[in-house]
């Protein structure tokens, strides 16, 4: 594990605010003088759908993310990262807030009668 000093750089790693793909859809949206509806009709997607992205409730899916990319000209690799990237940073920020629950496992060979 790399490290600076004596300290793993897992260890100096800090929760951080997790930012929904939606914000930069939505930004991308308004470059573009696009609205959700367009980006819905024109990718085939409900409008709901697009909005629920837009507010960070919905999951951008591998299907959105190419309807994204052919419609946008954004890469659906880069939607799908983002996507994977906020909800590791919110599955972060929860364990933070939780107390640690480590699960010991155990390295011993199993007794003879336990291999009969």
């Amino acid at each position: 594990m790399a490290t600076r000093g004596k300290e793993p750089v897992a260890a100096r790693l800090k929760p951080g605010i997790a930012i929904p793909p939606g914000e930069t859809l939505v930004e991308e949206l308004e470059a573009r003088g696009m609205s959700q509806s367009e980006l819905a009709r024109r990718a085939g997607r409900p409008v709901q759908a697009i909005n629920e992205i837009a507010r960070g409730k919905k999951e951008i899916t591998a299907e959105t993310a190419l309807a994204f990319e052919r419609v946008l000209g954004v890469s659906a690799e880069f939607w799908l990262r983002l996507d994977a990237q906020y909800r590791l940073a919110r599955a972060r920020v929860r364990t933070a807030k939780a107390p640690a629950k480590i699960v010991a496992t155990s390295r011993k060979k199993p007794s003879r009668s336990a291999r009969r």
